[in-house]
């Protein structure tokens, strides 16, 4: 019996031009919100609105006596607000096609699920006082929900129906070792920066691990994921791979990473840097995604 081939099921032009437009829009909207959450913690404006939902218990927004910490981390909360409204509309161009994009829409429907929960979380970290292992939690969720939303993009024009390796299976099995070790990179970070001197706040409390040790820690697994990266764009040049543009993008990501991390560390962690660290995190994890989405391609007939 002959297997019939991948076919797409398209999405109308009309409205898969828009659902492009928004769909990128919840993208950059994802990557921001990890930047304005950085500059909350790293002036020290995590406590600037001292309750939630509420900025007080008084008032819905900041008072001229709190100051200009609480128009930081109310503006983080305003942002919250943008992701939502751009999720939601993703969801709602998608939601007519949800029986034959079920991929399309179950995304969709994630990423406007985890927005509703960072804010829960966004909340829960006021309340415990900026609890340095519930801030970084709320730190990886939205990097997941940055992979979610670049999952999205690289699935919006890619044909439904059965799919296979487009590259060996060693080299798939390489770069899936590769995303595990860029995970455990970004957990060791996490961990680093909640013995650092960011807490978000004066009165906030630190993990109690030893930074200085951390910090080396986390470079450990970080190295080790610039040589394995390294060694894929060897092989997807040489052999012609469809990731190699990818993983090309992955490696130059880890370069910058690498070089903003050693000036950070050897420059007192200046916020700045450290700001730009944790965006970067998020860029790479992205291109991590699409790379790992690439090594499958339409089945053939």
């Amino acid at each position: 019996m002959s297997s019939s081939p991948a076919t797409t099921v398209p999405v109308p032009e009309r409205t898969r031009d828009g659902l492009r437009v928004f769909a990128w829009l919840s993208f950059l909207a994802e990557v921001t919100i990890i930047a304005t959450g950085g500059a909350v913690r790293l002036t020290g404006s995590g406590l600037g609105c001292p309750t939630w939902p509420t900025c007080t218990p008084e008032s819905l927004v900041p008072t001229e006596d709190l100051g200009w910490h609480s128009a930081v981390e109310f503006g983080n909360r305003m942002m919250s607000g943008v992701v939502g409204i751009l999720a939601l509309m993703v969801l709602l161009l998608v939601v007519r096609r949800r029986r034959d994009r079920r991929d399309l829409f179950a995304l969709a429907a994630i990423v406007l699920g985890g927005v509703v929960a960072q804010a829960i979380v966004g909340g829960i970290t006021v309340w415990t006082g900026l609890n340095p292992f519930i801030v970084g939690f709320h730190y990886v969720s939205s990097l997941v929900l940055v992979c979610v939303c670049t999952a999205f993009l690289v699935r919006l024009d890619a044909p439904v129906g059965p799919r296979t390796l487009a590259v060996p299976r060693g080299y798939a099995i390489a770069t899936h070792v590769t995303s595990l070790v860029l995970t455990v990179t970004i957990a060791f970070g996490v961990l680093t920066t909640g013995a650092g001197p960011h807490s978000g706040d004066a009165d906030a409390g630190r993990n109690g691990f030893d930074a200085s040790l951390w910090q080396h820690v986390h470079a450990w697994p970080g190295y080790a994921l610039l040589a394995l990266t390294l060694v894929l764009v060897v092989i997807a040049r040489a052999r012609r791979l469809p990731v190699q543009r990818w993983i090309t993008v992955l490696l130059l990501l880890q370069f910058a990473q690498i070089a903003v991390g050693l000036y950070q560390a050897r420059n007192g962690l200046p916020e700045l840097a450290v700001g730009v660290h944790m965006v970067l995190a998020a860029l790479t994890a992205a291109a991590m995604t699409v790379t790992v989405l690439h090594l499958k391609a339409p089945r053939a007939v």
